[in-house]
């Protein structure tokens, strides 16, 4: 598992963490059932506060990414293939909301719009 920590990103640490350790969920870098590195430890490796990375631990799993055995440790949840729906279906929304900022500055017509993405969708067929 590979976090770095972005001082100047204005981001709190806690989310910097959670938004890495959940992109690689996500992606399948971190497997099903693998044992995650121990809060202190990863506290420990990054030069910060265990309770930040309690913090960031904590909202994973209450997010359904990660889950905990007591005295064993932290370790990455079964994918909830609804719940990756749901994150994909965000990070869509986010794309789209650009590109329709985007394209006004293009003067581009919803037609216009709707012609690119059917031409994208044939073109991955």
């Amino acid at each position: 598992m590979h976090i770095l920590i972005d001082n100047k990103s204005g981001a709190p640490i806690y989310d910097q963490i959670y938004s890495q350790i959940k992109s690689q969920i996500i992606s399948g870098d971190l497997k099903e059932h693998e044992l995650l590195p121990s809060i202190r430890g990863l506290a420990k490796d990054l030069r910060i506060s265990f309770i930040t990375t309690k913090r960031a631990y904590e909202e994973l799993e209450k997010d359904g990414f990660l889950y905990t055995l007591p005295g064993k440790g932290c370790y990455v949840a079964p994918k909830n293939v609804e719940l990756l729906r749901e994150e994909n279906l965000k990070k869509i929304e986010a794309y789209i909301d650009q590109i329709v900022k985007l394209s006004a500055s293009c003067n581009l017509s919803r037609q216009d719009l709707i012609d690119m993405v059917n031409f994208s969708m044939e073109e991955q067929e």
